[in-house]
């Protein structure tokens, strides 16, 4: 039941590309010092819009899970620029800054989750009555 919910199928591809995130900034603040070392992004959200709003228009639910399912988050190198003359290019205030709103982002989504199954808990349980 709540498997095939479309919101439920957005959050989850959401905290998989948080999490996905969270390695690839985990990573490259193990290798700030590493050098010539490319900082790692993930970017899922651009992807996910690009389904929603290329399936929005069309009305296919079902198509639209179907891609949704099929997006995964990737990572990605950042090969613009160097932030130091030995070729890293890891911005260690950048990195922390996006740890932080990815563990903020992270942390909203697995509420919304749980809310989602506590309702329909709820609703199981309360539908007895």
């Amino acid at each position: 039941m709540i498997q095939n919910d479309m919101t439920y199928l957005l959050l989850k591809k959401a905290i998989d590309g948080t999490q996905l995130r969270q390695e690839a900034i985990a990573s490259n603040l193990s290798n700030l010092n590493t050098k010539g070392f490319k900082a790692n992004k993930v970017n899922f959200e651009v992807e996910l819009k690009k389904v929603i709003e290329g399936n929005k228009a069309a009305g296919e639910l079902d198509e639209m899970k179907k891609n949704i399912s099929a997006v995964e988050p990737k990572v990605r190198k950042d090969y613009s620029g160097s932030m130091n003359n030995d070729g890293n290019n890891v911005d260690l205030d950048l990195e922390m800054s996006q740890l932080a709103a990815n563990q903020i982002l992270y942390q909203s989504l697995i509420q919304q989750i749980n809310q989602k199954y506590r309702m329909a808990s709820y609703v199981i349980h309360e539908g007895r009555r």
